[in-house]
């Protein structure tokens, strides 16, 4: 299966086919109201504006699955963020990005790019320490570890990056930039 064949539960009750995206870049981001890297919506959002009419998407997909972060309903969390950081870009239905639960879309996504680690820095290793008291083996497997974990998708569909939420917002800019062409 490609990109092209999953499809995401959008606020309204419909499904958003990502073959709707072809020939177009992607974000699929997995965020948060109540996180640390909140914020990352103000870059996100920056980007959208610059890069959108050049082929930008940016699928946002609520997720409470990290420390109860994303606990408000479908209508809070878009009011959320477009009253604080104004956020044009679609918001898909809140879901779970990992376990049984999971939406096919991000099974397929952390398959073609598992985790690499968070980098080096502050917030890379308060990550870490966080995450080895919840799951001392959390490196080992591709599921997403945090909130405003990122994936870019190029115009053929495929899936050319994951950038973890402590990853500089400028180094996915830079990704998107280029991919764009």
């Amino acid at each position: 299966m490609s990109f092209y064949d999953y499809s995401v539960p959008t606020v309204d009750g419909e499904e958003l086919s990502m073959r709707t995206l072809e020939g177009k870049v992607v974000i699929v981001v997995n965020t948060a109201t109540g996180c640390g890297f909140t914020p990352h919506y103000k870059s996100l959002q920056k980007m959208y504006e610059q890069y959108h009419e050049k082929g930008l998407e940016i699928i946002d997909v609520p997720c409470n699955q990290f420390a109860g972060q994303t606990p408000g309903t479908d209508e809070e969390i878009h009011e959320f963020c477009t009253l604080k950081y104004h956020t044009a870009f679609p918001q898909m239905k809140k879901s779970d990005v990992n376990g049984e639960n999971a939406l096919p879309l991000f099974a397929f996504l952390k398959q073609q790019q598992g985790f690499q680690g968070f980098g080096k820095g502050v917030a890379a290793f308060a990550m870490d320490k966080m995450l080895k008291k919840i799951d001392k083996d959390y490196k080992s497997t591709p599921d997403i570890k945090w909130n405003f974990t990122k994936f870019v998708i190029d115009r053929t569909g495929q899936v050319i990056a994951r950038f973890e939420p402590t990853a500089d917002m400028k180094e996915l800019e830079k990704c998107v930039v280029a991919a764009l062409g």
